[in-house]
This record gives structure tokens, sequence and C-alpha cells, in this order.
């Protein structure tokens, strides 16, 4: 038995969201009394973090303190519309939904500051802690709260905005009939290193090194969380998921979901990461977010990593050692490429 070591590369290009019919999002976003604002979605949050980078995304375009903003995502058939959570489009198309919302509520919420504070609200600046002051005399202010209460109750005015964010249709070449599928890209590069035990099959990972460009990373930590989280979920759909019988028996297969077969704490390898932050120019404060794309490029790296170690190129997933042992012995034994 001999344990080979293996490294495989991957890179995508991933784009964001998708552009049949505009793929559009829409945003609420209204004060109650108290000064604090909730923003209204049918989009839903898988624990991607959506609800968390809205929910800056509306305090910083509002100019109030995170802590001032709830985001509901509670019922999509009493929501405003949006397409789904999917496609990798939360925080690019969602957050641009909830961006122009939030800008529209600030604009109302200005004008009543002005009113109470006799001045134009051209001349009010918001200082993100929950008052609004005129600029150059932060001592004639107002907090948010106040004059949450005077439009409510004294002013008539409801401090509220709409916001929706639509792709434009692209352009058909006519030459050649073809279109643009996203607005912006965000992109991977994954180098995956394996041990594959020639007498098993088994393929054990030893180390994932990654770099991720996903325009401005809103919220660092949440990013790293999604970037990590995700990249094990790559590596179950490489080599762990499957309802098909598994190895050595199929006796061994998983019956149901409380059995099915993933990687646990004991799997888990090394794991370096890399963010690049160049700013799309249509993404909400130049974020494009990391999506589906912190799972996709490890599957094709691992698959690399094993043609590297043992030489035996796997083509489905998921790479199961019986699928391994089947290879090796096909070709007549491990053949190990040349370290990259």
């Amino acid at each position: 038995m001999t344990r080979h070591r293996g490294r495989g590369m991957a890179s995508i290009n991933y784009p964001i969201g998708m552009n049949l019919g505009g793929d559009p999002s829409q945003a609420l976003v209204h004060s109650n009394p108290s000064g604090k604002f909730t923003v209204a979605l049918s989009s839903i949050d898988l624990g991607q973090g959506m609800k968390s980078v809205t929910r800056q995304i509306c305090a910083e375009t509002l100019g109030v303190p995170v802590e001032d903003v709830y985001v509901d995502t509670a019922d999509s058939d009493t929501g405003p519309h949006c397409m789904g959570s999917f496609a990798s489009r939360g925080t690019h198309r969602v957050g641009n939904a909830v961006m122009a919302a939030a800008r529209e509520a600030r604009g109302v919420m200005m004008e009543a500051a002005a009113e109470e504070l006799e001045v134009n609200a051209a001349d009010l600046e918001t200082d993100g802690r929950g008052n609004i002051h005129v600029k150059g005399a932060p001592h004639r202010s107002i907090s948010t709260k106040d004059v949450a209460i005077a439009a409510q109750f004294k002013q008539g005015k409801t401090i509220s905005g709409r916001g929706i964010f639509l792709v434009p249709l692209s352009d058909v070449d006519p030459e050649t009939g073809e279109m643009s599928p996203a607005t912006c890209y965000a992109h991977a590069c994954l180098v995956a290193e394996v041990e594959v035990d020639d007498e098993t099959g088994e393929v054990a990972m030893v180390r994932m090194d990654s770099a991720y460009e996903l325009g401005r990373a809103l919220n660092p930590r949440l990013v790293e969380q999604q970037l990590v989280g995700g990249a094990w979920m790559g590596i179950s759909h490489a080599l762990y998921e499957t309802p098909e019988p598994y190895y050595p028996d199929p006796a061994h297969g998983p019956r149901d979901f409380v059995e099915y077969l993933m990687p646990g704490p004991g799997d888990i390898c090394p794991h370096d990461i890399a963010v690049l932050e160049r700013p799309a120019p249509d993404g909400p404060y130049g974020a494009k977010g990391p999506g589906e794309m912190c799972a996709n490029p490890v599957l094709p790296a691992v698959a690399n990593a094993i043609f590297n170690a043992v030489g035996v190129r796997i083509d489905d997933l998921p790479i199961t050692p019986e699928k391994v042992l089947r290879a090796i012995k096909a070709q007549g034994g491990a053949r190990p490429q040349a370290r990259r």
C-alpha cells in the first residue's frame, strides 16, 4: 500500500445573477415612530448572510446605526417581488434594491428633519449614530427618533422608500446572436492537495489554497465564513455525497438523509484564503458576493489533484474510493504524475 500525494488547480469566471427578464428584485424600507427602520424583502436568507449584508447596506445608505435596521423576509406572498435566492444574486441584486429604497426613505427623512430644524434639507447630514445635524453646526441637530415622531404625528409624512433593481436587457450581436448573460463576474482560483491510497482508493484532503475576487467584501467575516463553509460543501460534492451504494459493500450506502455521507470535523484540512477586492461598478458599494462560487472550483481542483497523485481521471461525481480503485486497477497500478 502506498499513499500518493497530488496537487490540482481550477479557476472559474462566475456570472452574478442572470439576465432573463431583467432578473428584478424589489425592496421596501420604512420607519416606525421609534426611529427604527424595517426592510421588507421576499428574498430568503439560506444561511449565506444576506440579511446581515442587506441590513448593513440599508444602514449605510440611510446614515443610521446598523442596530436600528431590521430585515424582514417573512412572507414572499405579502412582500415585494423578488426572483429568489439563487445564481449568487443576493448581495448584488437585492442589495441594489435595498440601497435604492433606503435612498428614497433617506430623502423623506431629511425633508422631515429640515422642517423641524427650519433649514434646507441639502444643508443636513447624518452622523451614523442616530442624529441629523446642520453641516458645520453639529449643535443644531435632531435625532432620527424625533424626526420619525414628528413625521408621523405632526407632519403627516411616511418615512419610507421603494427600490427595484432591474438588469438592462443585453444587446444582441447581429452577426453571432450572442448576448451578455450577466452584468458582472466574480473570479476564483483554488489549489487542492490530496493523498490517495492505491490499495483502498480512499482520498484524503491535505490542504487547500484559494484566492477569490468578489467585489468589495462588505462584511469580511461573513465572506470568510461563507468561503470556508462553501469549500467544504464542494469537498462533500466531490468525494462524498451520493444516494448510490458506497464502498466496499452496498450495505454501507446511505438509506436516508440521516445516514447521508458527508465530511465531518476529522476530514477538514487547512484552507488558506485570499480575498481580492475589486469593486463592481454596478454593485451596492462595489459588492458582488461569493455565492455559489465558493464551492464550484473545489470539484475540478480535487479531480485534477487525484489525477496528479495516481494518474486516473474520474469524470463523474462523487469520486468514491470504489471509482478510484477500479480506475487504478484498469490502468495496471498507480501512475503518479509530475508534481506541480
